[in-house]
């Protein structure tokens, strides 16, 4: 029996490169969006960690360890909770978003109504996470 292409040793050194590269892309935008208003960080951060945790353990660690974003992180993954302040800044941030959605855009209301409808739904899952174990 021949192995087949996914048994190449090849295939996990590529897919962890991907992991890796994704995650180095991640960590940017994330850094990008700690200085870029209404653009998230947090969860281009959680998706680093998730993506160095299949390529590099010693960059997961560096995320989870930062003084600055590890908090949230490890809340993150421990309770899936998000502090309470965050939560007010991610609400905040999506209706300023979608303010200047019907302002700029000047959209017919069956597409704001979308907009706006998609909005919520993210805005009603963040409100719904749990804080506890969350730093806040």
């Amino acid at each position: 029996m021949t192995p087949s292409p996914e048994d190449s040793p090849a295939r996990p050194r590529l897919a962890r490169w991907i992991w890796l590269v994704l995650g180095l892309v991640c960590v940017a935008l994330g850094f990008i969006g700690a200085v870029v208003p209404l653009m998230p960080t947090t969860v281009f951060l959680i998706m680093a960690a998730g993506c160095f945790a299949k390529s590099s353990p010693r960059l997961e660690t560096w995320l989870l360890d930062h003084p600055r974003f590890g908090p949230t992180l490890r809340a993150w993954r421990r309770d899936r909770a998000i502090p309470p302040a965050a939560k007010l800044m991610a609400c905040g941030g999506m209706a300023f978003g979608l303010a200047i959605f019907w302002w700029g855009a000047n959209p017919k209301w069956p597409l704001l109504l979308v907009v706006a409808t998609i909005i919520g739904a993210c805005a009603a899952y963040v409100v719904s996470r749990p804080s506890r174990g969350a730093q806040g």
